[in-house]
């Protein structure tokens, strides 16, 4: 299976990338499952109080002000891109397709999860940094080429002159 396990940046071995790829998967289903509790039926309630934490203790000044007076009340659309990123977040980092654009999602949607939260009560920082490193990670692993389609379809990609696999190429 040497086109699963193509060139995976600084991880040479199967164990290796092996490991990689089950971190990849496992921080897929934390996606997954984070989406599970961000109802629309509901007006995005539970949501909108976490996001709220952002204006009632605020991490960073600038960010406060974004989340009140822009954030909170559009939630509706701002709960609906939510959803959908993170769901995406689930489901490309489980197939490892594009990852390194999704790599880098994740660590832009960590990075807005901290801002909202760092400052609430009972939480735990470090949960934050972490999910932001992990992302950079994968990133810089190209996580997806470890037994993910990246993987698969990159030298694909790589033989092709299309536009859309030249594109897929740099985001794998």
């Amino acid at each position: 299976m040497t086109v699963v396990a193509s060139k995976v940046a600084g991880v040479e071995s199967r164990l290796g990338r092996g490991l990689l790829a089950l971190a990849r998967v496992g921080v897929a289903y934390m996606w997954i499952q984070n989406v599970a509790w961000k109802d629309p039926s509901e007006g995005f309630a539970g949501l909108r109080n976490w996001t709220r934490l952002a204006v009632d203790r605020p991490v960073l000044s600038p960010y406060a002000w974004l989340v009140d007076n822009v954030v909170l009340p559009n939630m509706t659309l701002f709960g609906w891109i939510t959803l959908l990123v993170e769901a995406g977040l689930g489901a490309f980092l489980l197939a490892g397709l594009a990852t390194r654009l999704w790599a880098l999602i994740g660590a832009a949607q960590s990075m807005v999860i901290a801002l909202s939260v760092l400052n609430a009560p009972h939480e735990w920082p470090w949960a934050y940094y972490l999910m932001i490193l992990i992302h950079l990670a994968f990133f810089a692993t190209a996580a997806g080429r470890a037994y993910g389609v990246d993987g698969v379809l990159r030298p694909s990609w790589q033989a092709s002159s299309h536009p859309l696999a030249r594109v897929l190429v740099r985001l794998s």
